[in-house]
Order: structure tokens, then sequence, then C-alpha cells
């Protein structure tokens, strides 16, 4: 997967559970846990916005691309 997803770092460095984040942002806890986990191929930017303003971030913040050896 050249996409990395980087929720997992954000959560921790604001000191955010998972599920505060979900109920936060009104996203279940499975959705957003396959997220973080990168078992999902799409992201809708509505869901990636309100990510980004609940937890004070950029998109780049959270995806990572890097480049299939």
């Amino acid at each position: 997967m050249a996409i990395i997803i980087r929720l997992d770092r954000i959560l921790a460095d604001k000191k955010m559970k998972l599920n505060d984040l979900a109920d936060a942002i009104a996203i279940s806890n499975v959705n957003l846990s396959n997220l973080k986990t990168g078992k999902v191929k799409a992201i809708r930017f509505s869901t990636l916005e309100a990510i980004c303003q609940e937890l004070n971030c950029q998109p780049g913040d959270i995806l990572e691309y890097q480049p299939d050896d």
C-alpha cells in the first residue's frame, strides 16, 4: 500500500483515545478503527475534514505517501 495512515500517531500526540475521536466526529468506532489500521480503500473528504478539525492537524499529518518498491 502506497498511502500510510498515521492516525494512531496523531492520536498519541494529542493524548486522545480512538473512541473519544469517534464520538466527537460522529463516526462509528469500527469505521474509525478500520481507517486507523489501514483496512479501508477510501476516505471521504468530509470525514478527513472532521478528523483534522477535531485533532487540529492537517491531512498530511494523517496521510503519508510511500512509493512501492
